[in-house]
């Protein structure tokens, strides 16, 4: 029977940079001269489920900003929504939350 060691541990490990990439991810919307704000409204409201209010408030936010968080969680899901935003004729991407 041969014994047991203990592994090597590696003590230069930043954990500051393990947790960065446990960040969450973002689904933005951008404005675009193409669609009425009542679609943008519509489609967070059909797609998101939001309340009328929300929807409305995030559409502002893309018209008066340019652009709107509408979505926040793990990368694969961002990039359903962002592709489901596509589906529906808005510009969208994904983007890493800020720290």
């Amino acid at each position: 029977m041969t014994p047991l060691s203990t592994p090597d541990l590696d003590e230069r490990v930043d954990v500051g940079e393990h947790l960065a990439a446990d960040r969450p991810w973002q689904t933005v919307v951008w404005d675009d001269p193409v669609n009425l704000m009542s679609y943008v409204t519509h489609v967070f409201r059909e797609y998101f489920g939001y309340p009328k209010s929300q929807a409305h408030s995030l559409m502002l936010a893309v018209h008066t900003n340019g652009h709107a968080v509408v979505a926040e969680g793990a990368r694969e899901q961002m990039e359903l929504h962002t592709r489901a935003m596509h589906d529906y004729g808005l510009w969208a991407t994904v983007r890493k939350a800020p720290e």
